[in-house]
């Protein structure tokens, strides 16, 4: 298995894409915090080296992020290949089923898991989510409302969150 990589440019900024032929497994904004850290565990997870090379893949990820940055789009259908731990995978589902321009907090999404106290767990899973934006880890925020936790930066996860809330009034 190899996996692909291509840097695909967003009114927010760079953004790194990797594919293997499932899908997408990694999504980025490239000065993210950690990203080296993300692209090492990724390839490591899948015992596969990370190539500059093009796949299916990204041509219709880069056609719908257009389309979401434009407002025309609120659910990705994209392929995803997604990599993690059971409880992260639980956590990453949950993630892709908060609505469209609404916001959780941390503590509703453990109790969504049907597990109160797993806060922090959930807080984590969320930080080392893999792929931005497809997963909207941005629809979470803390108990008292504010932004927090967002590792491609508050100001990009009030932007998203703001393009969103533009797109259904």
């Amino acid at each position: 298995m190899k996996i692909y990589r291509k840097i695909i440019q967003t009114p927010l900024g760079e953004m790194i894409a990797c594919a293997v032929d499932e899908g997408i497994c990694l999504l980025e904004f490239t000065d993210r915090k950690n990203i080296q850290k993300q692209l090492t565990s990724l390839s490591k997870s899948l015992s596969s080296e990370i190539v500059e090379k093009d796949h299916q893949h990204f041509n219709a990820l880069e056609k719908k992020l257009q389309e979401y940055f434009k407002g025309e789009r609120i659910r990705f259908n994209v392929p995803l290949f997604i990599t993690g731990t059971e409880f992260q995978q639980k956590v990453w589902q949950l993630l892709r089923e908060i609505p469209f321009g609404e916001m959780r907090t941390y503590k509703q999404q453990s109790e969504f898991l049907g597990n109160p106290k797993a806060i922090r767990a959930v807080g984590t899973a969320n930080g080392i989510n893999k792929i931005a934006i497809l997963i909207p880890c941005h629809r979470v925020i803390g108990s008292n409302g504010e932004l927090v936790g967002y590792a491609g930066g508050i100001w990009r996860k009030q932007k998203l969150l703001e393009l969103e809330k533009a797109i259904l009034f």
